[in-house]
């Protein structure tokens, strides 16, 4: 059944939540275009030392995206051609693509059936039956806004000597055990993409680390190599944090407390109204703080309902349709660690609903209702 609407549900929406603070953010920019430094200058430094103490860490280092913070860590950690980095396929190509950028090859493992976040019984499995190429370093993804298991994670690396670089991406604020992810690992990449729940509005990353000497590694390899401007002590990259970014930024990290209110506020509709439907909800857990970036259901009949849903005039996405393994460019290539069942099932089942600071109550409703009246009507 096709209610008529004025307008579409937007799974998310960067635009609204810029128009949202735009006094604030329209003020940013002209201080930024006034200071006439536009890379790497006051605003940016400004924003490093910001997003260093939110997340709880000592140091953070702004760069061009977050695919080249997971690059530049890999690299500050002296991770390279010959090394085998461990990672899960149910994740944005950008954390494998980050791998291989700097010569190593990735070794994928299969993930926990309820969090969908990297399982520590199968790193350790892939770690005790791997041969060939050196083990390096292990890469979890916090996955959705929900952390992985980083004590059970950082133990098994620790046991064998393996740095450990979490994919902050979609987790900006979320905690395990009262520890903020990105503070587990030795280094930790946050992306600040548009859509991200502290975004850009353009590309934007960060690497954030407690070692001094990694971050000093860091700064040298996002320009060029430079410890002394246009001499190359290394080899390394043009990655640069540009100032209207960080401006952006700091305006935005001010309200990022709000909006991750609001996106626990949505969720909690959601496993409210949903929960006794015929659908797998994403999982809650008193020593986890979720932050939703997104909100995943499950179910065998995702293809439909998202037909359904769209015939509503309401947008969802499918984070990720296809694992990477499974991708034309990687499959029969990259090294997987035994059966990834897990992960293939998640795919062909997963369906991410709208969630984002400015959805208001009558577009939950709009979402609810129509969910319910596929599986009711």
């Amino acid at each position: 059944m096709r209610v008529t609407q004025t307008k579409r549900v937007l799974q998310a929406d960067p635009k609204s939540d810029y128009l949202a603070h735009k006094g604030e953010i329209d003020a940013a920019i002209a201080r930024a275009l006034d200071s006439g430094r536009y890379i790497l200058g006051a605003e940016v430094t400004a924003f490093e030392s910001e997003w260093a103490a939110y997340v709880g860490s000592a140091h953070a280092v702004g760069v061009g995206n977050g695919t080249d913070a997971l690059e530049l860590a890999l690299r500050a950690l002296d991770i390279g051609g010959g090394d085998v980095v461990i990672t899960t396929s149910n994740t944005a190509v950008a954390t494998v693509a980050a791998i291989e950028l700097t010569g190593a090859s990735a070794l994928l493992v299969d993930v926990d059936a309820m969090t969908l976040t990297m399982s520590p019984e199968r790193l350790a499995s892939a770690i005790a039956q791997h041969s060939g190429g050196r083990l390096k370093a292990v890469i979890p993804v916090h996955l959705y806004g929900w952390p992985a298991d980083m004590p059970a994670i950082t133990a098994v690396a620790s046991e064998h000597g393996l740095k450990v670089i979490e994919d902050c991406a979609q987790a900006h604020g979320a905690s395990l055990s009262g520890r903020a992810v990105g503070t587990w690992g030795d280094a930790a990449a946050f992306s600040f993409y548009p859509t991200k729940n502290l975004g850009a509005l353009g590309d934007a990353g960060a690497v954030v680390t407690n070692e001094s000497t990694t971050a000093e590694r860091l700064r040298a390899l996002r320009v060029y190599g430079w410890k002394e401007r246009y001499i190359s002590d290394s080899v390394g990259m043009n990655t640069r944090l540009d100032d209207l970014q960080a401006a952006i930024l700091r305006v935005k990290l001010r309200h990022l407390d709000a909006a991750t209110a609001r996106r626990r506020e949505i969720a909690c509709e959601y496993h409210a109204r949903f929960a006794e439907l015929p659908i797998l909800l994403p999982p809650r857990d008193e020593s986890a703080e979720h932050v939703y970036h997104q909100f995943v259901i499950r179910l065998p009949e995702r293809d439909r309902l998202r037909e359904h849903l769209q015939a509503n005039d309401i947008d969802t996405a499918v984070l990720y349709p296809l694992p990477i393994h499974a991708q034309p460019a990687y499959r029969g290539r990259i090294a997987v660690s035994g059966e990834l069942s897990v992960t293939e099932r998640a795919a062909r089942e997963l369906l991410c609903l709208p969630i984002h600071p400015t959805l208001d109550d009558s577009d939950i409703e709009r979402v609810t209702a129509a969910t319910r009246d596929f599986f009711h009507g």
